[in-house]
């Protein structure tokens, strides 16, 4: 059955949900599902904007037939080529075999390597600043490389206002009926996913997202349509404030991560003495993950929200703690910098912990680190709890600057 929304007048969200789905990308665990977003003008001309994802290739398709009504497709505009999004386009062009396929060069390159399909006469090739009339709505494309790969576009309808983003503004979470932000409670329901869907895919590519905000800063923009998660149409400032944060790497709070690994309870038991110490000292905003239960993405995501990161870990087969060094190693392919770090390391007869996650750090840019590095040899001693002291006092300190 037909589920298709009309968003504003021939203008149509022809996208679905999978509940189903246990991890994005094979990678990253999805408990509320996802949605994949298409959107679809009517008209005297159509134009399908994006595809979706085969497991809800069903519904998509559904959805198009029934909203085009026996009409013909005029345009498939390809903002971005990933699969969740491109999935569907051969089945696409097997229904409607006239249809203009518009795209910028790079993303026809990847068409090429994803189908064996002969688009020759069929392409319609865009770059930044072209455009494309589809009755009385005009389409302008911005071109927005490595947000998060390199043949994005996003496009800008310039006569409704609305930003058609691609996977920028997106977010992980299935859409229950409110197709907007604005009907539902973003900041309790939704911000948590956005923020670590925005860290884990687009993240490593800061400077790109905020070259796109400069662009969009220039439109006139009502509403924002992306491939993933609700439309917003209401206080958009603060979603994009959200994005300018993340995307300038900047913490959106004062507060302090403890992350640890602990085969056998030692490390995590100074780990919360140190957590005890910090809310004696008033420190009110403290989390606390064991890094071999907690998916990295999720620690990612609180790495780029908070200003202070403790790292708490053992010495392993002469190294890190492995969940740790996976941690530690995704922040750096991350790019997250302008962080606190503070570390405590635990060895029984060669404490290395801290020297691996120093080279680490080495490798990242504009992150401090606070002395002491308390050192453990097997569990903590009632003499080493000044150490902890100590350490606490220079994250409140730091915190307080």
């Amino acid at each position: 059955m037909n589920t298709a929304r009309e968003i504003i007048p021939n203008l149509w969200y022809i996208g679905a949900s999978d509940r189903r789905l246990a991890l994005f990308e094979n990678v990253m665990p999805v408990p509320r599902g996802v949605s994949y977003n298409s959107y679809l003008y009517t008209g005297e001309q159509t134009a399908l904007l994006d595809t979706a994802d085969s497991s809800i290739g069903e519904q998509f398709l559904e959805n198009l037939d029934a909203t085009l009504n026996g009409q013909k497709l005029d345009y498939l505009v390809i903002h971005h080529v990933e699969p969740d999004h491109l999935a569907m386009m051969k089945e696409v062009l097997l229904r409607y075999p006239e249809v203009k396929v518009v795209c910028s060069q790079q993303a026809a390159k990847f068409i090429g390597q994803f189908f064996d399909m002969d688009l020759s006469g069929q392409l319609q090739i865009v770059k930044d600043g072209d455009t494309l009339t589809v009755n009385d709505h005009t389409l302008q494309f911005v071109s927005a490389p490595m947000v998060h790969w390199p043949e994005v576009l996003v496009s800008y309808d310039t006569t409704a206002k609305i930003l058609f983003s691609a996977d920028a503004f997106g977010t992980f979470g299935a859409l229950s009926g409110n197709l907007y932000a604005d009907e539902v409670d973003f900041d309790h329901d939704w911000l948590d996913d956005a923020r670590r869907y925005y860290t884990n895919i687009v993240g490593k590519y800061g400077i790109q997202v905020q070259n796109l905000l400069k662009k969009a800063a220039a439109l006139d923009i009502q509403m924002i349509c992306p491939l993933h998660g609700p439309i917003w149409r209401e206080n958009l400032a603060y979603f994009i404030h959200k994005h300018d944060l993340w995307s300038r790497y900047e913490p959106e709070q004062k507060g302090v991560v403890i992350v640890y690994g602990s085969p056998y309870g030692h490390t995590e038991n100074a780990a919360t003495i140190l957590a005890g110490y910090l809310a004696k000292e008033g420190v009110r905003d403290i989390k606390m993950y064991d890094v071999s239960v907690t998916h990295v993405s999720d620690l990612v995501a609180e790495a780029f929200r908070y200003s202070h990161i403790v790292l708490a870990a053992p010495t392993y087969n002469n190294g890190l703690f492995p969940p740790m060094e996976t941690f530690l190693l995704d922040l750096q392919a991350h790019a997250l910098q302008g962080r606190t770090f503070a570390l405590v390391e635990n060895g029984t007869w060669a404490p290395q912990a801290a020297n691996v996650i120093r080279k680490i750090m080495a490798e990242m840019k504009s992150n401090t680190l606070l002395e002491p590095v308390v050192t453990m040899k097997s569990s903590l001693k009632a003499n080493q709890l000044a150490d902890l002291e100590k350490l606490a006092d220079a994250i409140v300190t730091s915190l307080q600057a």
